[in-house]
């Protein structure tokens, strides 16, 4: 994946909310984009998300990479 392809996934879970969410968005299943996520994740060497059964948050990086990602994708 390239990063453009990563900051547009990241931002739309985010703005999903939910693992599914985002999976029927994107065309894909939930099992999918939770790899999708981990992958990123590891790449990175960071955690973006503390997920639940119920819910997900951002974590402090979660957040900046969030911001950052907004930013270069509106410019």
């Amino acid at each position: 994946m390239d990063s453009f392809s990563d900051l547009r996934f990241f931002a739309l879970l985010v703005k999903e909310g939910s693992l599914a969410s985002a999976a029927q968005q994107m065309g894909l299943t939930a099992p999918a984009v939770s790899r999708r996520l981990a992958q990123l994740e590891h790449r990175l060497g960071v955690r973006l998300l503390h997920r639940t059964t119920r819910r997900m948050n951002l974590t402090p990086e979660g957040e900046t990479y969030l911001a950052d990602a907004r930013r270069i994708l509106a410019d």
